[in-house]
């Protein structure tokens, strides 16, 4: 497989992606000037992570519902359903009183529908039922300098509208042009640390480098209009009719239940009715495809374990197990009692849980927490918790276990018979083409508390996930097996190599890179305790180690020049079918890094996911980058 390398800054990942999920910053310095607010990162932006960065369609369609429906410059994020949007302002409610000045939100309810088109610009707020045609949007507004405070939530959560979404309430709105944000507004969300911050010191009473988005920039030439993609998507995509989101939706969720019979035959669609359904390869048979929740994005997922949590268990503070993606840590940190952070993730921290757990069961007749939240393996270090242990502490002390397995991914690990509830970013591998978002929960039909989760979920559940987002998760996923296995080989070939050549790997000096994280080598009993072997519950093949590793070296300079030199593309998100880098913990913990160094997660670490390009120009990719940081380093050496 060979795909284009996006070098243009600011560019989508992939190029000519209007729904792209990653960005393009190709060097070092791109990458802090990103996180400083550099102007000449930022005026380059054509898109974004999608949860960090709003999308052009999304800042568009805000600014005409703040003309329509704002005043005295308010300011407003998007969602898909009201409760979302309650949600949404219930949490700035209450984070803005703890500093002491409630801040003013209000809601609007807005149905676009096809006929608006030629309206002349009548459109307007409407309540009560539509045809299924139109779309419905919730609009929070608030004051403008309160922004980054909404942002919070549109982050964390990941429920805010998708960009196809907003162009979908485009197409069907009158031609007309949106007003620019206030001049003060003028740079995207940017703060001293935008989006990693560990907690809130104040409220901004003023815009900061966190405030709106600019104005979308026209058409960067990178980009195609939208009939050349919708063309381009359908004609070479192999996409369902929009009208097919329910099948796609079932297909995907029989995936993810792993109760298919067989997935690969190319004129049976996997959402049929008369598909062969049989017991689940997920290592508990009784779980089905009613046990699967689909979500917008992995985030999503992630937020609606924690409430359910939340809304089932006593409360209590929860239990964040491992370094992990930041998102989640504030989340549970953000939304109720708080919790307590293991941010090693080993033996030792077992060893202190077990006596915090001990400590809190004698002084109350509750649980002594909500719910432990671990991932497996963690971003970045790829260390794996020892699963055994932690549910023989959950069974003893009555607690849930909720398991992240985006990295790992159910092809190569059994994870459910540990975890009540095991969540995933869809966003990742099991999409692979970095064009849609998208998230899962599954339940354990085994666990103690199942049946008060399964109801509590059929009872609270809105199904957000936008018709046109899962059309293309559905196509995207249809090969992810196959994908897996060979993104598996390539990337334990590579990590071998780049082994070889380390302190960790016993190489002899000169040598730049002290380790290689990887689950191969990164608690390897906790990992292979999870693993697939060929043959358990009808598994074909052994599971391997994933597509992700972090790389560390002796120094600064020799990190950035090896992350300069790798002709590969560079920016956020990981799983893609082709290989994506970051200097991961500069773009996650830019202002917080000697925080994060506490927890052995180094300033000059270089995260990797490997895609499906050809394995001897990829070793060759990386020895070239090898090379110029050793000779980088070994010149620094005789001016010294």
């Amino acid at each position: 497989m060979s795909t284009a390398v996006a070098t243009t800054l600011g560019g989508s990942v992939p190029p000519f992606t209007p729904h792209a999920i990653s960005v393009s910053l190709p060097t070092w310095k791109d990458n802090v000037g990103y996180e400083e607010g550099e102007p000449r990162v930022i005026d380059s932006m054509v898109t974004g992570y999608p949860r960090f960065f709003v999308h052009r369609s999304i800042q568009k369609l805000a600014r005409i519902c703040e003309q329509k429906f704002g005043a005295n410059g308010e300011r407003c994020f998007l969602f898909p359903t009201k409760k979302l949007a309650e949600a949404c302002r219930a949490f700035m409610l209450a984070r803005s009183a703890e500093f002491g000045s409630t801040v003013p939100v209000r809601l609007v309810q807005f149905v676009v529908c096809p006929e608006d088109k030629q309206s002349n610009g009548a459109s307007h707020a409407r309540s009560g039922s539509t045809s299924g045609t139109c779309v419905e949007l919730h609009i929070v507004l608030f004051p403008a300098d309160s922004w980054p405070l909404a942002k919070q939530f549109w982050q964390h959560t990941g429920m805010g509208i998708s960009s196809r979404l907003a162009e979908r309430a485009l197409s069907m709105l009158p031609d007309e042009t949106a007003p620019p944000p206030s001049p003060v507004l003028s740079r995207p969300m940017k703060s001293a640390n935008r989006h990693y911050s560990r907690s809130i010191t104040s409220i901004p009473k003023s815009p900061t480098l966190s405030s709106p988005p600019p104005v979308a920039r026209p058409e960067e030439p990178d980009s195609l209009g939208a009939d050349e993609s919708t063309y381009l998507e359908e004609r070479y995509g192999r996409n369902l009719p929009v009208a097919a989101a329910a099948a796609a939706k079932r297909a995907m969720r029989r995936r993810i239940a792993g109760v298919l019979v067989s997935d690969d035959h190319p004129d049976v669609h996997a959402g049929s009715n008369d598909v062969e359904i049989g017991p689940s390869s997920r290592g508990v048979s009784d779980v089905s495809e009613d046990d699967v929740f689909l979500f917008p994005t992995g985030m999503a997922s992630i937020w609606a374990a924690h409430q359910l949590a939340l809304g089932v268990r006593p409360v209590a503070k929860s239990v964040c197990f491992g370094f992990p993606y930041t998102d989640t840590l504030k989340i549970l940190q953000k939304w109720g009692p708080g919790c307590h952070f293991f941010g090693h993730g080993l033996d030792n921290d077992l060893d202190a849980l077990t006596k915090l757990l001990e400590k809190e069961a004698s002084t109350s007749s509750s649980p002594p927490v909500l719910a432990l939240f671990t991932e497996f393996p963690s971003n970045p270090l790829l260390r794996s918790a020892d699963l055994v242990r932690l549910r023989a502490l959950a069974d003893k002390y009555d607690f849930l276990v909720v398991v992240d397995e985006t990295i790992a991914n159910f092809i190569n690990v059994e994870l459910l018979p540990y975890a009540d509830i095991v969540v995933s970013s869809l966003s990742k591998i099991f999409s692979g083409d970095a064009n849609v978002m998208g998230g899962s929960l599954v339940l354990n039909p085994k666990g103690r508390h199942y049946k008060e989760l399964k109801e509590h979920m059929l009872a609270t559940y809105e199904d957000c996930y936008f018709d046109e987002d899962a059309i293309y998760m559905e196509r995207n996923s249809r090969d992810f097996k196959r994908r897996i296995y060979a993104i598996n080989e390539n990337t334990e070939a590579l990590c071998d190599f780049l082994r070889a050549r380390s302190i960790a790997g016993g190489a002899a000096s000169p040598c730049v890179i002290k380790d290689v994280w990887y689950p191969k080598w990164s608690t390897p009993e906790n990992y292979e305790q999870c693993r697939i072997k060929a043959g358990t519950h009808e598994h074909e093949r052994d599971g391997g180690y994933g597509g992700l590793f972090s790389l560390t070296f002796t120094s600064l300079a020799a990190s950035q020049a090896f992350f300069d030199a790798l002709e590969v593309n560079k920016g956020p998100s990981l799983g893609t079918n082709f290989t994506l880098a970051s200097p991961y913990v500069i773009l996650a913990h830019y202002a917080e890094l000697d925080w994060a160094q506490q927890f052995g997660v180094d300033p000059g670490l270089v995260r990797v996911s490997v895609g499906l390009e050809d394995r001897v120009t990829l070793l060759k990719t990386f020895e070239k980058a090898l090379r110029v940081a050793e000779e980088v380093v070994k010149s620094n050496e005789e001016k010294e």
